[in-house]
């Protein structure tokens, strides 16, 4: 059993400073120089798209909110105008982890297999803020004979593997400030800055707590709004996600708050943004090529909601068609690009079911929707005719599982 640190009656913290509320911001949470500009919107929309419900009626009135997309003109950074942090509700019933997939954990294993081998992280102290249920500190351990410290407040410790469970402290919190005691040689932030509303304070204090010490890696990992605003990708935009970067807008903060860029680069079939650095004295001027992407931000924000009409049309004529025509359609995939693309759709029975392979979420409900979450083998007892992939990167993957089942639906991906 990894030991777990003891919260006390602080006020827990996502961030150093006070968030901004719903109030419309007045300037960029992430430069603080430019006032984001609204240019997409949507109301009703869950808070939370990872939260386990036991039943339909608490799914279906689960609380909404409205997602309000700003973007800064000075650094390109993305953000929710209208989140207001009271919504928060990290806890054991928040069910994020994709480590259920072989496909992910092939990704997974050779990213830390990189930086290990790169960096030379071998019997290092490594502090994950937001370290989910463990599984990216649990492999730098295991492979690199490190020692971990991993603070989330939707953390299981019983859900650690028990082979590295020794060499993990799990603080079940939020990070912040109260943790500036908290010192390793590799700081770890993998999808969790962009569940912060503001970015430049978080990140301030973060290196704050590195202090003088030059030589402390800092790794993060977020998703790639670019791709999102390119493709349309209304799926790819939930309430929690407060914080939308690009390469170049991450890349901006980290160098504005005292870090100097080691590598930034796209992985994960270009949806992940993945940033290393190192602390120095002051702000540091770009000289990576992914730096420059302001102009490609600026017309992909002109033609996002126009992408999104086309998008959200096509998908809308094809479930309205298969319904009528009495076909059943499935959603493989019951995580935050499920619950978006369904409540932004507003899709009721021409979905009649949501596939996962995480036990944990099966027999649950999605918030915002009517959609049960089932095993994939609960599929031999009414076969779909069409099943849709809400992750294009795991099409091969999931074809081998419904070929298993003895099930060959019609697959289409968003």
């Amino acid at each position: 059993m990894p030991r777990e640190r003891a919260m006390d009656n602080q006020p827990v913290e996502a961030a150093a400073v006070e968030s901004p509320g719903t109030t419309p911001l007045a300037e960029c949470p992430n430069c603080f120089s430019g006032r984001p500009a609204s240019f997409y919107a949507v109301d009703d929309i869950p808070v939370h798209s990872c939260l386990l419900l036991e039943g339909l009626e608490e799914a279906v009135t689960f609380p909404t909110g409205r997602l309000e997309l700003g973007c800064c003109p000075g650094c390109g950074f993305i953000t929710n105008r209208r989140f207001d942090p009271a919504t928060r509700s990290y806890s054991s019933l928040y069910e994020e982890t994709q480590g259920f997939s072989g496909r992910f954990n092939t990704f997974l294993v050779g990213v830390v297999r990189e930086l290990i081998d790169r960096y030379d992280i071998r019997s290092k102290t490594v502090l994950e803020i937001g370290c989910g249920k463990g599984d990216f500190l649990s492999l730098l351990c295991e492979l690199g004979d490190n020692r971990g410290i991993g603070v989330d407040p939707a953390c299981v410790p019983e859900r650690i593997r028990p082979e590295v469970a020794n060499r993990l402290t799990v603080i079940t919190d939020y990070y912040g400030p109260r943790y500036a005691d908290l010192k390793a040689d590799v700081i770890c932030c993998r999808h969790t800055l962009e569940h912060i509303p503001d970015p430049g304070r978080f990140l301030a204090t973060v290196r704050e707590t590195i202090g003088d010490r030059g030589d402390v890696l800092v790794f993060f990992e977020v998703p790639d709004v670019l791709r999102v605003l390119k493709e349309g990708a209304f799926w790819d935009l939930y309430y929690e996600h407060c914080s939308y970067f690009t390469p170049g807008s991450l890349a901006r903060l980290f160098r504005a708050t005292g870090f100097d860029l080691d590598s930034l680069y796209l992985d994960y079939d270009g949806q992940y943004v993945m940033l290393t650095a190192w602390p120095t004295d002051g702000p540091t001027q770009p000289r990576l090529d992914a730096e420059n992407d302001g102009e490609i931000i600026s017309r992909a924000v002109k033609s996002f909601r126009t992408e999104v009409q086309e998008v959200t049309g096509r998908w809308r004529e094809l479930l309205g068609g298969a319904r009528r025509r009495g076909e059943r359609t499935v959603l493989w995939g019951s995580g935050s690009k499920a619950v978006s693309f369904l409540t932004t759709l507003g899709v009721g029975e021409e979905v009649s079911a949501v596939v996962d392979i995480n036990p944990y979420r099966q027999g649950k409900y999605m918030p915002g929707t009517t959609q049960r979450i089932i095993a994939p083998a609960e599929l031999k007892t009414a076969p779909p005719d069409r099943v849709i992939i809400m992750n294009p990167i795991y099409r091969e993957e999931i074809t081998r599982d419904l070929a298993a089942l003895g099930l060959h639906p019609e697959l289409l991906a968003v």
